[in-house]
């Protein structure tokens, strides 16, 4: 997640709330068919992990999960999950090369701000294996603002993303849009996409 202190503040009082939120969405369209196109038994970041569930999801498939967020209370959730290693990080500290077979990076993103996705997504891409899989999701829109609650969105077209992450390395193959209520309780568009490095 984004070093944003405000967006962070409300993750930390938020995350039971959370927790409970997300707890649903754990086997959906998008988690597998990023399982289906993961090497079997490789290893994996969950880049702004919330709670945990995906990656509880993801070692159960018998990867080796690795779990970073930014908010304290989500990494204390998270790190309660069977067979999940996490750890406070932002994106900032997103380092390395050819270490993970894929990146879930679920609706985490958004958090950050638009002058530095390109050097997060080149950043991924570097600790990407060669052919790995990359899952990000986004909530699609224009601009950037604060959410009911007080989290930090910027918002991008299909259009803008599918851009950012082929100038980045990375080759989009399979996507997902819908509108789905959220933490603040509004309806909003958004976007999944699961691309090769």
């Amino acid at each position: 997640m984004s070093a944003d202190r405000e967006t962070l503040s409300v993750y930390d009082a938020k995350a039971g709330d959370y927790a409970k939120l997300v707890t649903s969405t754990t086997d959906t369209p998008q988690l597998t068919a990023f399982l289906d196109a993961i090497s079997p038994n490789g290893r994996v970041l969950d880049l702004g992990c919330g709670p945990g569930n995906s990656a509880a999801r993801l070692a159960q498939a018998g990867l080796t999960v690795d779990a970073t967020d930014a908010s304290a209370e989500m990494v204390a959730l998270a790190s309660r999950q069977p067979g999940v290693t996490a750890w406070l990080a932002s994106f900032d500290e997103i380092e390395g090369t050819d270490i993970y077979d894929g990146i879930w990076a679920n609706f985490s993103l958004l958090h950050a701000e638009r002058h530095d996705m390109p050097r997060y997504l080149q950043a991924l891409r570097q600790a990407l294996k060669p052919g790995g899989v990359f899952h990000i999701g986004m909530k699609t829109g224009d601009g950037a603002e604060r959410d009911g609650i007080g989290r930090y969105y910027t918002y991008y077209t299909a259009d803008e993303l599918d851009g950012l992450l082929r100038a980045a390395g990375f080759e989009p193959f399979f996507s997902r849009t819908g509108v789905e209520e959220g933490l603040a309780g509004t309806m909003d568009p958004w976007i999944t996409l699961l691309c090769r490095g």
